[in-house]
């Protein structure tokens, strides 16, 4: 297979889109870094997999153009992700950013390396279908682990999977519970994203199969 090496976006801010399932705090985390002027991005679309999502307050809140794509709305995975892409190719999106958005998606070519996803743990530990949010937290506890931490990789159609672009990692205090641990790893995930997002646009990142290298 032959390396894919990203184009750069450095001559205006990228365009996220955000994809959200929860309560959008990474998508504020976002703003924040564009606020402060860290991250040279505009978040573009905002879609939340249901009506329920705290996120989408939020997101009204700052202004953003926010839309509902319910997954029990469609009847399969296919529908559903045509849709979500629809909406992002409309908003003229360079990014996608999954932000604990917990619907799997079919990602069309066109989308192929355009898509990142985060998740709390030092994939390939307690990571793949059924593993997200706390669910993740409580089985690092439960294994003991001492250390954890979080991925940003590359989106496909499988849960967890694409190519890692980063990871940072914390150590866990003795008698840390699974709030303790998910507060400790959001505050790398606050770093690792828009460190992602930044080497995503530099125009140095390179895929090679299922492995990322930074170049210069």
């Amino acid at each position: 297979m032959s390396d894919v090496q990203i184009p750069p976006v450095t001559d205006r801010p990228i365009r996220l889109g955000v994809l959200i399932s929860g309560g959008g705090t990474t998508l504020l985390n976002f703003l924040e870094c564009i606020e402060d002027g860290s991250l040279n991005a505009e978040v573009a679309l905002v879609i939340a997999s249901s009506v329920d999502c705290r996120g989408i307050e939020r997101a009204q809140q700052a202004g953003l153009n926010c839309c509902v794509v319910a997954r029990r709305g469609f009847g399969n995975t296919a529908t559903f992700s045509e849709r979500v892409f629809e909406l992002l190719r409309e908003a003229e999106v360079d990014l996608v950013t999954l932000a604990g958005f917990l619907s799997l998606l079919e990602i069309p070519t066109d989308f192929h390396h355009r898509v990142l996803n985060i998740h709390p743990s030092l994939i390939p530990a307690f990571c793949g279908k059924g593993m997200y949010g706390h669910h993740v937290h409580e089985a690092a506890v439960a294994r003991g682990v001492r250390v954890s931490g979080c991925t940003v990789h590359f989106a496909d159609n499988e849960y967890d999977h694409g190519p890692i672009l980063l990871q940072r990692a914390v150590e866990l205090p003795d008698g840390a519970d699974a709030d303790t641990v998910a507060s400790l790893v959001f505050e790398q995930e606050k770093i690792a994203y828009p460190e992602a997002i930044r080497r995503y646009q530099s125009g140095r990142l390179t895929i090679s199969g299922r492995a990322t290298r930074l170049d210069g």
